[in-house]
């Protein structure tokens, strides 16, 4: 069940927002969102990182995310990668692209260091 009041700044209504709730939902942590639009010849806005504990849980986050874009927001992923291991799943919305990592991934490959010129913001964990 979802809970009304989440809050994540001005993030609330966009898609950016229904991304995070999707997350949430499933417990997804950890969330960052990297804006990259000021960085020249990327291929996306913006990227968003979450965790989980488990491959099931990992998969669990990428589905409810495919799932309400698509009956909230009427979209579908250009391209979805990592759904048969599910230790790091891609989903691609072009202009946002998602990376979802079990926690032992997002260690290994730390990502957020490989855009440390993007602006970054932290949404807080709920429990």
């Amino acid at each position: 069940m979802r809970k009304k009041d989440r809050s994540t700044s001005s993030l609330q209504y966009s898609k950016t927002g229904l991304v995070i709730d999707s997350i949430q939902d499933k417990k997804g942590e950890d969330i960052v969102v990297l804006n990259l639009e000021h960085i020249p010849d990327t291929a996306s806005n913006q990227f968003i990182i979450c965790q989980a504990d488990s491959t099931t849980q990992v998969r669990a986050i990428a589905n409810n995310i495919i799932d309400r874009l698509d009956d909230e927001m009427n979209e579908v992923p250009y391209s979805k990668e990592g759904l048969d291991r599910c230790e790091w799943v891609l989903v691609d919305y072009i202009d946002t692209v998602i990376h979802i990592f079990t926690k032992e991934k997002r260690n290994f490959y730390q990502l957020e260091d490989l855009w440390h010129d993007a602006v970054m913001e932290a949404i807080p964990n709920i429990n």
